[in-house]
């Protein structure tokens, strides 16, 4: 058997190998093979490595060349005896193989060795690429377009959270999905430099990335593995704090209950969350679904209550229509995205800026909402007007408090780089946030008074419904107090 394995493959291998294409397969095969190794070796005792494009290098390029040179070496062999054969060139006995021969056979050893490092090569490269494609640090810091998404992520509550949680599904046929509109991706950021020469041919990437995900994977599957929607939750206390426009900054809070509910021991639909777990259906007709004329309430006996706006006289809206779940409100739960004036008032309220500073709110708030060509302009800008406006207007508080000054603008520009994007026609309320509807018109999207059923019903506008107000814009509001919180 030793016999025939070295004139039927061993002799012919070795004979149809020595070729350009094989050896050059197998000289990118080691060089490649080589270079990661060392690389993993090097990251292995140093955790400080963090580079998205070394790691798409050592991760995924590397290893595809890794791959290809493997693949020459056979491409090389099939080549060169089909030319043989064609030129009936190939003899009758190949070169004799002698183990025996001490080099001979230590050249044996080295190619068995090789081929069971390569092996381990290719699986530990798979399985790392496979798993660095998976990291939100290659989702968001690998492809530019999507650093508005990453920036938001990194800020939001679920930044400990991969995104491939919550956008890939389970089981082969998600990934392969997955994997499948990656490329798309890719394929539309590498032609991006040349979409406008052919804008109906080449692929390019929309500017901003549409806002809600068509394909996004439902909340049963998304939210509710770590959530429990059906565990009663009961009543928040929100604080708000608004600074006004005026030399002081004049502070004042709103204090509201929050009825977020759930389902109680009994079963019973209570508050927010409660109300909206019971089977809810709607038609958006736009792609932002902030238009909801028509929405229809499936009742506890079964039966169905169909709620539309005045326009409609009757009539079925065209549009998406969908079962209301979670998204529906928490539409940027991982990727909020805050309106100017809230993220002033928030970072005021924490001592970021401080409100000690006279009129910054009013100066602050005209820095954040001005145009910039890019971040790095603004970088430059915001905090260089902020002080150049002290400087000019109230030389008295550079000189008294010029380093709260220097920190405001650090943090306007820092509001602002969490929250616009000139590169990718991100502005401030681009992504609406359908929480709330101060800012954006979220609930007042169908509780607007105007969706009435057939029976004179109608979606509640009634503010005590989801919440009660303790407090509206007052200074020192007398319940925070009675609370001991203020």
């Amino acid at each position: 058997m030793l016999e025939k394995f070295r004139q039927n493959w061993v002799r012919p291998a070795l004979f149809f190998g020595n070729n350009p294409i094989s050896l050059l397969g197998g000289a990118i095969t080691t060089a490649a093979g080589v270079t990661m190794i060392s690389y993993w070796v090097i990251e292995l005792f140093s955790r400080s490595i963090n580079n998205p494009y070394l790691n798409i290098i050592f991760y995924l390029i590397l290893p595809a060349l890794f791959i290809v040179g493997l693949g020459l070496i056979p491409i090389g062999v099939f080549l060169r005896r089909r030319n043989l054969r064609a030129a009936g060139a190939i003899p009758s006995e190949f070169p004799k193989v002698d183990l025996n021969d001490r080099i001979f056979r230590h050249g044996v050893d080295i190619v068995l060795v090789a081929t069971i490092i390569n092996l381990l090569v290719v699986s530990i490269a798979s399985y790392r690429g496979a798993a660095y494609m998976d990291s939100p640090q290659f989702c968001g810091q690998a492809c530019h377009v999507m650093k508005p998404e990453y920036t938001a992520y990194l800020v939001s509550p679920h930044s400990h959270v991969a995104c491939v949680e919550c956008h890939i599904g389970t089981g082969a046929e998600s990934y392969v999905e997955a994997k499948i509109n990656g490329t798309k991706q890719l394929i539309e950021v590498t032609t991006h430099p040349f979409a406008h020469l052919a804008p109906n041919i080449i692929p390019n990437y929309p500017e901003p990335i549409p806002s809600p995900v068509r394909n996004l994977r439902p909340a049963r599957e998304i939210c509710e593995s770590c959530h429990t929607p059906d565990r009663f939750v009961g009543e928040k206390l929100l604080v708000k704090s608004t600074f006004a426009d005026d030399e002081q900054n004049s502070e004042t809070q709103t204090v509201v209950v929050l009825h977020l509910g759930g389902v109680d021991s009994l079963s019973h639909l209570t508050g927010i969350h409660g109300i909206h777990l019971g089977h809810i259906e709607y038609i958006a007709t736009d792609e932002e679904r902030q238009t909801i004329p028509w929405v229809e309430k499936t009742n506890a006996d079964g039966s169905k209550t169909v709620f539309a706006t005045a326009a409609l006289k009757g009539a079925t809206p065209q549009g998406e229509r969908r079962v209301m779940d979670c998204i529906d409100c928490h539409n940027r739960a991982a990727h909020s995205m805050q309106t100017p004036e809230d993220a002033l008032n928030r970072a005021m309220a924490e001592g970021a800026i401080s409100p000690k500073i006279p009129w910054v709110h009013k100066e602050g708030m005209e820095l954040l909402k001005a145009t910039y060509p890019s971040q790095e302009v603004a970088s430059e800008k915001i905090p260089a007007e902020l002080i150049a406006y002290y400087r000019s207007q109230h030389p008295e508080v550079l000189t008294t408090q010029a380093s709260l000054v220097d920190a405001a603008g650090k943090e306007l520009y820092r509001i602002y780089s969490q929250n616009v994007f000139p590169s990718m026609k991100v502005t401030w309320g681009t992504h609406p946030n359908n929480i709330g509807h101060m800012s954006y018109p979220g609930c007042f999207r169908c509780h607007d008074g105007d969706h009435t059923a057939n029976d004179g019903k109608s979606i509640p506008q009634d503010c005590s419904v989801c919440h009660n107000l303790l407090a509206v814009d007052e200074p020192h509001p007398q319940v925070l107090k009675d609370l001991g919180i203020n």
